[in-house]
């Protein structure tokens, strides 16, 4: 069956569709407009961390909430905030006098409703659609989101030659309130059973004890956060390797970025095919493997193109890690902890990205650039030895 002749995904993925077009505009717009007013990377740095902290310091306890509220409620509601939060900020930007603080409030409470929206689609997905649609669900939704983030600043950054950042913010409202109207279209489900009513901090650690539990869950998560590790290592410390020590353009470094980029959508399009030749579970454990020889040749990699075509390899090996695992977290999660194990799991991978980030900053400090590299292949090799030893190549 044509997934697409479902109703109710059909009103998911283009939620799905406009919320990626709306991530395009806001992630190319609101930089712009705080460096108008302050004309400050740290103001604009700061915008990053209010879209970065509601994960963390709420991703439990968002959760809990999931599991004990009807989704559909969450959702529409969700939506419906989201769309008022945009009239807002349009309003703010566009009123003469703007203040930056007024953005980093508007910033933060988006980004929690729009985590808050992610975590009740991702448990409500198991309750409208048969559980052997969950890979092939996230597949089109990696997509779509890693279209949107290759070709999304260039369209944007084309039209800005015509159109102001009012125009821009009125395209985001109108794709809220679309979205919205969406929301309300997909059919309404039950609110999970809970088997016994107890206090928010015995749900959280409920939902920790299932992820522990777990033998499907567990150790692809450990793998990922190690990964994620691995992988800001690097984020840390490329761009300025790629400018100060290679000697290159600001230029070609967005070229390096926009190949990378493409290996997203690759690794989006291939995994329906190769579940059709191999096990999920071998797919997963082959990717670490894999990124560890890639890694190595990072240090030996002397031109932006050459590190653009490695790093679409991590790209598409990134997407496709992530969505074998988000299918395996749906299959195999109870559907009542769902919202508490997706908020316990994205809370550590994003954990993990700060501590990445300040090694490889300290590291580009007063050790060569390069070997960071071979540091980060020794760590990805742990996963894949994790990964053969836990025998989950068997089991998914």
């Amino acid at each position: 069956m044509n997934i697409f002749a479902n109703r109710n995904f059909r009103y998911l993925y283009g939620i799905t569709v406009l919320s990626a077009v709306n991530s395009a505009i806001y992630t190319f717009i609101i930089p712009l407009v705080l460096y108008d007013l302050t004309k400050s990377s740290l103001a604009m740095s700061t915008m990053r961390l209010m879209e970065f902290l509601p994960n963390v310091l709420l991703g439990m306890i968002v959760g809990v909430v999931v599991d004990r509220v009807n989704r559909n409620v969450m959702i529409v509601y969700g939506c419906l905030v989201r769309f008022l939060l945009s009239i807002f900020l349009l309003y703010s930007i566009s009123a003469e006098g703007s203040h930056v603080w007024q953005l980093y409030v508007i910033g933060f409470l988006l980004a929690t409703v729009g985590y808050t929206i992610g975590n009740a689609s991702n448990a409500i997905a198991p309750q409208l659609f048969d559980k052997s649609w969950m890979t092939e669900i996230q597949s089109k939704f990696s997509l779509v989101h890693t279209i949107s983030s290759v070709v999304g600043p260039s369209i944007a950054g084309a039209l800005l030659m015509w159109l102001t950042y009012d125009h821009f913010l009125w395209i985001y409202v109108v794709c809220m309130g679309i979205i919205w109207l969406f929301a309300i279209k997909v059919e309404k489900t039950e609110t999970p059973i809970r088997p016994v009513k107890q206090s928010v901090w015995a749900d959280m650690k409920e939902g920790i004890r299932e992820l522990i539990g777990n033998k499907n869950l567990f150790m692809p998560t450990m793998t990922v956060l190690i990964s994620n590790f691995a992988t800001s290592l690097i984020i840390g410390v490329l761009t300025f390797y790629v400018i100060d020590v290679l000697g290159n353009t600001k230029e070609q470094l967005g070229l390096m970025y926009s190949i990378s980029a493409i290996g997203g959508i690759v690794g989006a399009k291939i995994m329906k095919p190769l579940q059709k030749k191999f096990r999920r579970g071998q797919i997963y454990c082959a990717l670490p493997l894999i990124d560890t020889f890639v890694l190595i040749l990072f240090f030996f990699a002397q031109s932006w193109w050459l590190l653009g075509v490695l790093l679409a390899y991590r790209t598409c090996s990134s997407v496709m890690t992530n969505i074998i695992f988000l299918a395996i977290r749906q299959e195999s999660t109870p559907n009542h902890l769902l919202g508490r194990v997706a908020g316990t799991s994205s809370m550590l991978a994003k954990l993990v990205v700060p501590a990445g980030l300040l090694v490889g900053g300290l590291w580009a400090e007063g050790l060569p650039i390069p070997y960071i590299f071979f540091v980060s292949s020794i760590v990805v090799f742990i996963t894949f030895v994790l990964l053969k030893r836990s025998r989950f190549a068997e089991i998914v």
